[in-house]
């Protein structure tokens, strides 16, 4: 009797490894190692930072490859329900969330979630399906339903209150719209409109959110309190020079002056340690990034999808310039996770499966042209 022959492994693994875009994974896994590297210096003082990050990359990759093999009708089917079940959580965070550190985000359902996470996916989904379903007779009035699906949930953010994450989830939704075609007359009359009602606003923020503009304009006004965020982050940018003063020789984060340096402010702990060469180096690998998605996006076979990759992409990109805008000191402090390498899995299991989203439409354009 002969016995089968063995397969290689690689032959066993392939199958398993197509549904990755080769590509966009190979950009994500050195962003994601470059942020591993500047973690462990970055978190010396925080045992076990490193090990938590590993392992929350695993469980991002594992979300990645299963919205990757998702075909993008199957997620247009549950484009609905997920933002219905987003909105009605939000809702429920809004009656009886848990409260911490003065905002009440969190939900307890067994275990404890943040709902408006969710919208960051939700939002575009539900838009482009939204899109989708009119493609072809498209008429202001539904750009304006398209503008209330999308306020709604940005308003229950923003009362949390959690300001970063509703410019997000808006951001994201505001993508969708304008790839759908909105006038440009319109975008103008909105800006025009937006910049009208800023006095407004100001009276409708919080104290401490008006507090982060204030120190943008002169965080030298309380340079120990609140503006000093900005004042450590961007010496600590500034005196890493050219080529930076080597990896863990940081002495801004070492010093412990940099605060939250872990998380929302990496990227200062990555300027000082490599300098303007290795701030080159990650915008470059960003753009990168943002590319190879707008190259998905275009090249998407359905307008659902043309939008929805189009949307996640440009999250992306707002993630990466508002964050390294806050940190640098030329946008207010609004809690938003440098993409792919800040500490933290929430973030990156969201960045994960938008970036399995991609990689779906993506591979599912070419079964389709097979």
């Amino acid at each position: 009797m002969q016995l089968s022959e063995k397969r290689p492994l690689w032959q066993i693994v392939k199958p398993f490894l197509t549904a990755f875009d080769g590509p966009l994974t190979l950009i994500i896994f050195l962003i994601l190692s470059t942020g591993i590297v500047t973690l462990y210096s970055a978190g010396i003082d925080f045992p076990g930072r490193v090990e938590d990050q590993l392992r929350n990359i695993l469980v991002s990759f594992v979300i990645m490859w299963i919205a990757a093999n998702v075909p993008p009708q199957t997620l247009m089917r549950f484009a609905v329900p997920i933002y219905t079940v987003g909105v009605a959580l939000l809702v429920a965070v809004a009656m009886f969330g848990m409260i911490k550190k003065g905002a009440r985000r969190w939900l307890n359902v067994g275990m404890v979630i943040q709902p408006s996470e969710i919208m960051k996916i939700a939002m575009p989904l539900m838009l482009a399906w939204y899109f989708q379903k009119r493609e072809g007779m498209l008429r202001w009035n539904h750009f304006l339903v398209a503008a209330m699906l999308l306020m709604l949930p940005v308003f229950l953010i923003a009362r949390q209150p959690d300001l970063g994450t509703s410019l997000l989830v808006a951001a994201a939704g505001f993508y969708v719209i304008f790839l759908a075609g909105l006038s440009w007359k319109v975008l103008l009359g909105l800006f025009i409109a937006g910049g009208a009602s800023l006095p407004v606003a100001w009276t409708t923020m919080h104290d401490y959110q008006r507090a982060r503009v204030m120190m943008l304009i002169d965080p030298t006004e309380d340079p120990l309190g609140k503006g000093f965020h900005i004042i450590q982050s961007t010496i600590a940018i500034g005196s890493g020079g050219i080529a930076g003063k080597g990896w863990l020789n940081g002495t801004q984060a070492h010093l412990e002056f940099i605060p939250e340096r872990t998380t929302d402010f990496i990227f200062a702990v990555f300027s000082e340690e490599f300098g303007l060469i290795g701030n080159g180096v990650l915008l470059f690998l960003y753009l990168l990034l943002i590319a190879r998605g707008l190259i998905i996006a275009a090249n998407a076979p359905t307008f659902f999808a043309r939008l929805l990759a189009g949307a996640i992409t440009l999250i992306f990109f707002t993630y990466a310039f508002v964050n390294m805008g806050m940190v640098s000191g030329i946008l207010p402090v609004v809690g938003v996770p440098l993409p792919f390498m800040s500490y933290g899995g929430t973030a990156l299991v969201t960045l994960g499966l938008g970036a399995g989203i991609l990689m779906s439409i993506q591979r599912h354009r070419k079964l389709v042209q097979t």
